[in-house]
């Protein structure tokens, strides 16, 4: 079965604790099945310390008819440097992947090849870090990891940690376009647009826009935010 658009999300999950200081996986999971996508790709999906269990439980996320990229995660994470893949019936994983980032803090980024209703597409899940010099040498780092790929449509979702213009960052991606999104944070009263997509070659895509109501707005610190995918022809 195909179809012309497939809904994408990204989601900074602040390990589901909520602005109320309230650590609440069930609500987190009520804001992403809200979003009405086919693919969600997380943040903060992991508790920080070791051996880093799972901050939205797997069995919570599976009763709702989520399935999990299995990224090769210690047991008890759900992702990898807590980026993560929740995906709806209908989408075949193909093959995955790491992508070790540099800077001063340990993070990654997660690559996931996928069968969809629009067709083929790569889809890489990062969270970049607080400072810029390090934000633009890891996007460059992933730059180069895809350059080493055959050639599949992709979007890179995440949490892009840019207060400001993107044209710095843009300066880093190549061919993949960041798309002017609608700021995401913080929560209560969104300033800056944090949380971004970037498309490849091949692709179309609405402009990201952000959930606003509740109780987006208390469960993080940070807004989802979501886009419609279609495949050029």
């Amino acid at each position: 079965m195909t179809s012309d658009k497939l809904r994408v999300a990204t989601y900074n999950l602040q390990k589901c604790v909520g602005l109320d200081l309230q650590r609440r996986p069930d609500r987190s999971l009520t804001v992403i099945d809200g979003i009405a996508a086919d693919l969600v790709v997380l943040q903060e999906a992991d508790k920080r310390v070791p051996p880093r269990p799972a901050a939205l439980p797997h069995d919570m996320a599976e009763s709702q008819g989520w399935q999990i990229v299995d990224m090769g995660h210690p047991a008890g994470s759900l992702g990898w440097h807590g980026n993560a893949v929740l995906y709806r019936n209908g989408i075949e994983v193909t093959d995955t992947g790491r992508i070790e980032l540099p800077g001063l803090e340990p993070r990654g980024a997660i690559r996931v090849d996928l069968d969809t209703a629009i067709g083929p597409l790569r889809v890489v899940g990062t969270h970049l870090a607080l400072l810029r010099r390090f934000r633009l040498m890891q996007l460059g780092a992933i730059r180069r990891a895809l350059a080493k790929l055959d050639p599949v449509p992709t979007v890179i979702a995440g949490d892009f940690n840019e207060w400001g213009d993107a044209q710095a960052l843009q300066g880093q991606l190549g061919p993949y376009r960041i798309l002017a999104s609608f700021p995401s944070y913080p929560a209560p009263r969104p300033i800056a647009a944090l949380d971004r997509f970037a498309i490849g070659p091949g692709l179309t895509a609405t402009k990201p826009r952000p959930v606003l109501g509740q109780p987006a707005r208390i469960a993080s610190d940070h807004l989802p935010v979501w886009t419609d995918l279609t495949l050029d022809r």
